[in-house]
């Protein structure tokens, strides 16, 4: 039974961390909603570790803790390519904003010759 405790405390301690950063304005919600499920995932883990092994034993794995390994190690894949996915769209934004700056710039000046010329 203790370990239940631990793991559901750590579960919700991660979440109060998590709902604080959002507070603070350190997490953006959409990332903040992948770890709220994160913290979910240990809590209910730890509150029931016999399901963790009805679903081994399902999926045919000998040794259940193997699966959380598995899960975890493709949890991150996830996360990491939502961070890609994440950053590439705003390397394109960037990129955009930078031309558009550039024409901007380019018609201003193109005025300015204009008005000097005007004179």
């Amino acid at each position: 039974m203790p370990y239940q405790v631990t793991s559901a405390t750590i579960g919700l301690s991660l979440a109060g961390i998590i709902l604080w950063l959002i507070r603070r304005d350190h997490l953006h919600s959409r990332h903040a909603l992948w770890w709220l499920l994160v913290a979910l995932s240990v809590m209910i883990l730890g509150i029931f570790p016999t399901l963790i092994d009805q679903l081994a034993i399902q999926l045919g794995i000998n040794y259940p803790p193997t699966l959380v390994f598995i899960l975890g190690m493709g949890m991150i894949l996830l996360k990491v390519i939502s961070i890609d996915i994440h950053q590439s769209d705003l390397e394109r934004k960037m990129r955009r904003l930078a031309q558009r700056l550039a024409i901007l710039e380019g018609e201003k000046n193109e005025e300015e010759m204009e008005k000097s010329i005007e004179r």
